[in-house]
């Protein structure tokens, strides 16, 4: 099992650029984030007036198929329409309609700071929707055993500040939105969480993601895709992603 000679520092503007070039032509990969961002296009039609923002949008693609999107990031990357922290957004009060995000919660270092300023910049039944980690069984076993990142489901809201990459507790989004869901509530009653979905047990994995060589072929996406939808129906523990839809009251 090779992995991708991956050059640059993890923080890094060139190692966001190198994830963006893997995405963009490694098909099981790309194929695999466009029926992720079919979560956030499904909720464009149902959205209040007002901007729509990807954050940490990093390596991914969003822009391609939905231009009217702001793409931002903290790490400086020419991708980006402007460049800040999640944690002090330079936005107006009530002006987003919508936060987009994949991979980006289990970054974040504060999460009681983020949610404040999501409750700032939201407008009334504007939404937030990420994709993340599940703590389910099958991806609690791969995170912990096969992946560079932490994935400690017994953490807090914050996380050490290293770097915007390398700060990450992959099992971040469940403590906040499930584990500590009373908590959450309690400081957050104008966020309201809809759903929370557990999706693609087997997908990202045999694609590889962006450190290692696919273990497929392409034209196995179709099965895999199948897989990925019909396993979580038997059991969410059989799940490795969580995708969050919460609306702001």
């Amino acid at each position: 099992m090779r992995s991708y000679k991956l050059e640059h520092a993890l923080d890094t503007p060139e190692r966001t650029l190198s994830h963006r070039d893997i995405i963009r032509h490694k098909r099981f990969l790309r194929g695999i984030y466009e029926d992720w961002y079919a979560h956030f296009t499904d909720e464009m039609p149902h959205l209040p007036k007002g901007s729509i923002i990807e954050l940490g949008s990093g390596g991914g693609f969003l822009k391609e198929l939905v231009p009217a999107v702001f793409c931002t990031d903290i790490i400086d990357v020419p991708t980006n329409d402007i460049t800040f922290s999640a944690l002090e957004m330079p936005l107006a009060d009530q002006s987003i309609s919508a936060i987009f995000m994949v991979d980006t919660m289990h970054h974040i270092p504060d999460c009681e700071l983020f949610l404040k300023e999501v409750v700032r910049v939201l407008v009334s039944r504007g939404k937030m929707v990420m994709i993340e980690p599940a703590n389910s069984f099958w991806g609690r076993f791969i995170y912990q055993n096969f992946h560079h990142e932490p994935f400690n489901p017994a953490g807090d809201w914050s996380i050490p500040s290293k770097g915007p990459l390398s700060d990450a507790n992959g099992a971040l989004p469940w403590i906040v939105l499930e584990r500590d869901r009373t908590k959450f509530a309690q400081l957050y009653p104008e966020l309201q969480i809809d759903r929370i979905e557990y999706i693609d047990p087997l997908g990202y994995l045999l694609s590889g993601g962006v450190s290692r060589a696919q273990f497929v072929p392409d034209w196995t996406y179709p099965i895999a895709r199948f897989l990925d939808k019909w396993l979580p129906h038997l059991s969410k523990q059989l799940s490795m992603f969580m995708v969050a839809t919460i609306t702001r009251l």
